[in-house]
């Protein structure tokens, strides 16, 4: 199971660095304009299954706000939404992949000092921090939290609190600075 994920990771890794022009705000949506009858649908899907491919949520995000200008809470709906159930995946896929097993074996001092911070109760920040941070993927925070077993509930509202902000900021602030790009 855990060689069937790496290679979906390896190549989804491996086209976005041979073409990342592919992965811009614009070409997504172009892309997603294809299904115009169900095109929330596969915002949505998109938006779910992203995560497992550790791509980040950032250009789908914007391509909402370029494919639906005037439904910003319908963009943030659904994206908030496709990010919580990615968030929530990767959470019990980490376990389902091993990875709480891989790291136990290969540091179990690191694996418990990352899970007593996680549990901290400023774990809490900790992840809201993350996930609030561009600059770093929130999928891995996800991973950690369910190899941890972090407390589910405590994980899935960080995750939302931090997302939240920056997909706010993202969507009535970025949609009009890619606007105005163009």
């Amino acid at each position: 199971m855990i060689g069937l994920w790496l290679a979906v990771i390896v190549l989804c890794v491996g086209y976005y660095l041979a073409n990342p022009s592919a992965f811009t705000a614009e070409n997504i949506a172009a892309f997603l304009e294809r299904f115009q009858g169900a095109i929330w649908l596969v915002y949505l899907v998109f938006s779910i299954l992203r995560g497992i491919t550790l791509l980040p949520s950032t250009p789908l995000v914007l391509a909402g706000t370029m494919l639906f200008p005037g439904q910003p809470w319908a963009v943030l709906s659904v994206s908030m939404t496709g990010i919580l159930l990615s968030s929530t995946m990767i959470y019990y896929f980490s376990d389902l992949l091993g990875f709480d097993e891989y790291f136990e074996r290969k540091n179990p001092d690191l694996s418990h000092k990352i899970k007593a911070k996680l549990e901290h109760p400023l774990g809490f920040l900790f992840v809201a921090g993350w996930a609030f941070f561009p600059l770093v993927p929130t999928d891995l925070v996800c991973y950690l939290a369910g190899t941890t077993r972090m407390n589910f509930a405590k994980f899935i509202a960080a995750v939302g609190v931090g997302e939240v902000i920056l997909c706010s900021f993202y969507i009535f602030f970025g949609g009009a600075f890619v606007n105005y790009m163009r």
